[in-house]
């Protein structure tokens, strides 16, 4: 198992511009801020309700679940994360998990929970080569199908190992250009890619509508982790501005190191979102 490196609302099948809300000086801000609960993966596995209730308190709305030593939900059922999530105002939108022996029950899960997407976390098979990666994409394709059947969206979450080159190319673009554009979608982790070097924007250009969800975070390109908004190499208001380009759906923030505890960087990140206007 690979190490993890690991917002917004829409109404249906509304176009992602509705993810920006217009004030009264003609700007827009950021609505519906998500978050990846690896984020707060001890306080959730210590206290999973109370944890989304202080969530919810900060202004969380929407949820991305990761499996964890408690299971896909931190011990709580399918259906107990959706009343709970439900009861505080926020909605399971997505979960990381992994294709393995576990993964028709992991789809089951996710439909019961609610999901739109149930997100492959890591490569199911180890090894920075072409061949690798085209299995995996072809991996991808049934695994896609297999959650069409069950009304979810497939989708891979990057790490930064995909963007090693192997003659020149990435081994991500395999990825993309081998597997179908309307079952397998990507959540681009805008953190990884741009440490790595890599432009999310010429991305989102080349595969337009491929990228439904971001895993929103900045990193400090000295330690090589992510830090608080604004605190790192991240032009946070910059890629937000490019919602519509990559087809975001929902977005989701993750920070996996803090400088005091998850629940303050938690809020920390939360209120510097509130701040920004475009």
């Amino acid at each position: 198992m690979q190490t993890r490196r690991t917002f917004l609302k829409t109404a249906g099948s509304l176009a992602a511009g509705t993810l920006l809300t217009p004030n009264l000086a003609n700007a827009e801000k950021v609505n519906d801020v998500g978050i990846q609960l690896y984020t707060v993966r001890k306080e959730m596995l210590e206290d999973a309700a109370g944890t989304l209730k202080k969530l919810a308190q900060i202004g969380y709305r929407e949820l991305e679940s990761a499996r964890s030593a408690k299971g896909n939900f931190y011990g709580l059922q399918p259906k107990e994360i959706k009343k709970i999530a439900h009861d505080l105002g926020m909605t399971v939108r997505s979960g990381h998990v992994h294709i393995d022996k576990d993964w028709e029950r992991s789809i089951d899960m996710a439909a019961e929970a609610g999901q739109s997407y149930l997100v492959c976390s890591s490569l199911p098979s180890e090894g920075q080569t072409v061949s690798n990666y085209q299995r995996c994409a072809d991996t991808f394709n049934k695994a896609a199908e297999a959650c069409k059947k069950a009304k979810l969206v497939f989708g891979y979450h990057n790490h930064e190992y995909e963007f090693d080159k192997v003659n020149g190319k990435p081994l991500y673009d395999i990825l993309l250009d081998r597997t179908d554009p309307n079952l397998v979608k990507m959540e681009m982790d805008l953190g990884w890619a741009i440490l790595t070097g890599n432009d999310p924007l010429a991305y989102f250009k080349k595969y337009p509508g491929r990228f439904p969800l971001w895993h929103l975070k900045d990193m400090d390109k000295t330690k090589k982790e992510s830090t608080e908004f604004g605190k790192g190499q991240i032009n946070v208001k910059q890629m937000l501005q490019n919602m519509n380009k990559a087809g975001v759906k929902y977005f989701f923030v993750e920070q996996e190191e803090y400088p005091k505890t998850a629940l303050e960087s938690a809020k920390y990140d939360f209120d510097y979102l509130a701040k920004l206007t475009f």
